[in-house]
């Protein structure tokens, strides 16, 4: 079958790790800025709960940053192994700005992270701090590298062909291209709004089984506080994303609507339905008039390419991502529903008691990693049949290979990543389910070994 060939098996074994590797640095995105916030409360206010947090919440970044590491070592052997083409063709761009990364945001990470997991006996508070914003700024900044190669892969510019290769032109509009400040805005708040969860629904279980000491009411509270403000912001930067896609990637806006026909006067918005690529039509569509228009051109009755006029091999495979574009913006509504419905109870003085409010929060818990990885589905499916949008296909980007080799590693990969990960997983949730120390008065003794700077797998007992 043509799906089990060389190249569709090679899309399958990228899908498959870059799924897994896409969560753990989320996680560690948002949790390194919110480990900054911790200490800076500690160090503002001399309130050691705010230490006790830190020591908590520091065990599971390690785990995130360290799985993220291990996931992404083997995403850049694959562009060896099973994308050959794409890094002969693009190496000159993509190489170059990964490079960027390592020097700038790696070895930033790892040079202080030593310090903020294990230094809290050897340097000084402020120093302390010091790592720890080093931490989180080395995150962040390799959120850019990453996001400025993938953005150049969506939108190129400041790029020549020459002898079939992309060279680089100008190298701020290669960084700085169409799609990159929407794209970056938008995964960074993504990631803080995954740690947000994250922390929220941990203050959620340990509310609902009964625990109602001060670290568990302020990481609820901090949590609820960090989706409160970012939800409303994320549905703006989608917003504006997508008025950008519609501009640079029509195709793919045309996929993710399901809108075949160019509609005169205004376009409808199909709100569910079933994308037939063979029948060229959305079967089922339940369909609001203009409303398409007015999401996407702001205007009643603003005009929207549907993909028959596009060529049928450039055409994004629209059934994946009409419904997981869905996905991501029903988790999207319903996370501003959480945190609104958080602000309600808080002014009433009912959060820590209202316990349908905290079952919500605890079943939310993972809806910042579901939506991320809906999003991603949609931005790369959305992308294709291009590696490059528009210079590069995927057909052309993949190695010589066997379907066998690909087969095989991909085997090995599913079990490896089932093992390893799953673990990684098992660990950050036994954490989570034990919660932050209650003896926060021995924060500060290194002889605490519930607290002290000895090794994470103390934690693990």
């Amino acid at each position: 079958m043509e799906i089990f060939d060389a190249f569709h098996l090679a899309r399958m074994q990228f899908a498959f790790t870059v799924s897994f590797h896409i969560v753990f640095p989320a996680i560690s995105i948002g949790m390194a800025s919110f480990l900054a916030v911790l200490e800076w409360r500690w160090l503002s206010t001399g309130d050691h709960v705010f230490k006790t947090l830190f020591l908590f919440w520091s065990k599971i970044f390690a785990i995130g940053f360290g799985m993220g590491v291990i996931s992404g070592v083997v995403m850049a052997y694959e562009f060896g192994t099973n994308w050959s083409g794409f890094s002969r063709v693009a190496g000159n761009i993509t190489g170059p700005l990964l490079t960027y990364e390592v020097l700038t945001a790696f070895f930033l990470e790892a040079g202080f992270l030593g310090v903020m997991l294990f230094g809290w006996q050897r340097v000084g508070p402020r120093a302390h701090f010091f790592a720890t914003l080093m931490v989180a700024a080395g995150t962040l900044i390799s959120t850019f590298w990453i996001l400025a190669s993938n953005s150049f892969m969506q939108t190129p510019q400041g790029f020549a062909l020459e002898n079939g290769l992309i060279v680089p032109v100008d190298w701020f509009k290669i960084v700085f291209n169409p799609s990159f400040p929407y794209r970056l805005a938008h995964m960074t708040i993504a990631a803080f709004i995954v740690a947000g969860f994250i922390v929220a629904a941990c203050g959620a279980w340990h509310l609902l089984k009964g625990r109602r000491d001060k670290a568990v009411k302020i990481s609820f509270s901090m949590g609820l506080w960090i989706l409160l403000l970012l939800a409303p912001i994320q549905i703006l930067v989608g917003d504006a994303h997508g008025l950008n896609t519609r501009e640079y990637q029509p195709a793919k806006i045309a996929a993710i609507e399901g809108l075949w026909e160019t509609e005169k006067g205004g376009t409808s918005l199909n709100l569910v339905g079933l994308p037939d690529m063979d029948a060229e039509q959305t079967r089922y569509a339940l369909q609001v008039p203009h409303l398409g228009s007015v999401i996407l051109t702001h205007s009643w009755d603003g005009e929207i390419r549907g993909l028959k006029e596009f060529p049928a091999q450039d055409r994004p495979y629209s059934p994946i991502i009409f419904w997981s574009f869905r996905v991501m913006v029903g988790l999207g509504m319903l996370m501003l529903l959480t945190a609104v419905l958080g602000l309600l109870l808080r002014k009433a003085g009912r959060l820590y008691e209202a316990r349908w409010f905290q079952w919500l929060v605890l079943l939310m818990g993972p809806s910042g990693l579901v939506a991320l990885l809906a999003g991603w589905i949609t931005t790369e499916v959305g992308r294709q049949p291009w590696t490059v949008y528009g210079v590069l296909r995927t057909v052309d980007s993949v190695s010589p290979i066997g379907s066998q080799q690909v087969g095989v590693s991909l085997l090995i990969l599913v079990v490896v990543y089932v093992l390893v990960f799953g673990m990684g997983a098992y660990y950050m949730m036994k954490l989570m389910r034990r919660g932050p120390s209650l003896e926060s008065e021995h924060v500060d003794d290194p002889e605490y070994p519930g607290l002290s700077n000895r090794a994470l797998s103390q934690s693990f007992r």
